[in-house]
């Protein structure tokens, strides 16, 4: 009894080890994008505060057929390609984000980050069904555009999930549908 109760452990801890290795190493396929040089000629369609990391984030995608595709309602196209660059907020002198007359967080030119997500054809089969986003791709890279090798990238297709398919798993998909031309 005590080694048929041995083995189903075993068999268990080992299907979930398998499991875990599976979703990192399929999910985790930063290596497929490469930093995209040119996302300024892009199009800016976002600008979002965030409070709690004392950041200005500036949004971009790839291209105005982009934005095209959100405010059609359609899925975005394969090639898509959306930038976030993270700057540092200026601070006053408790720490808390300086507000300009706008009344947005004023940007430093001090670079925390970029994040990238990519859209290509067949990029998401190897991606486990549980965590899959359609066919994007993710990467954190560093102020000097490096990949950042503690990014943990499979945390990315978890937070996206739940935006489905209606949004094509994008975060900003508002942003993109309401942007100015």
């Amino acid at each position: 009894m005590n080694l048929l109760k041995s083995m189903i452990l075993s068999a268990v801890a080992a299907t979930v080890v398998t499991g875990a290795a599976v979703m990192s190493g399929h999910a985790q396929r930063g290596d497929l994008i490469s930093f995209p040089n040119d996302y300024a000629k892009g199009v800016a369609y976002q600008t979002v505060d965030r409070a709690d990391l004392k950041q200005v984030r500036v949004l971009y995608a790839s291209s105005q057929s982009v934005l095209d595709a959100a405010k059609a309602g359609k899925p975005l196209p394969d090639g898509t390609v959306l930038t976030m660059v993270q700057y540092a907020a200026q601070v006053d002198d408790k720490g808390e984000p300086v507000k300009g007359p706008n009344g947005r967080f004023v940007r430093t030119d001090k670079i925390v980050g970029y994040t990238v997500m990519e859209k290509r054809p067949g990029w998401g089969k190897d991606v486990p069904a549980e965590i899959r986003n359609g066919d994007w791709q993710y990467q954190a890279f560093l102020p000097d555009r490096t990949p950042n090798p503690k990014a943990q990238l499979a945390g990315c297709f978890k937070c996206h999930l739940p935006l489905t398919e209606k949004q094509d798993f994008v975060f900003s998909w508002d942003g993109l549908r309401t942007a100015a031309k």
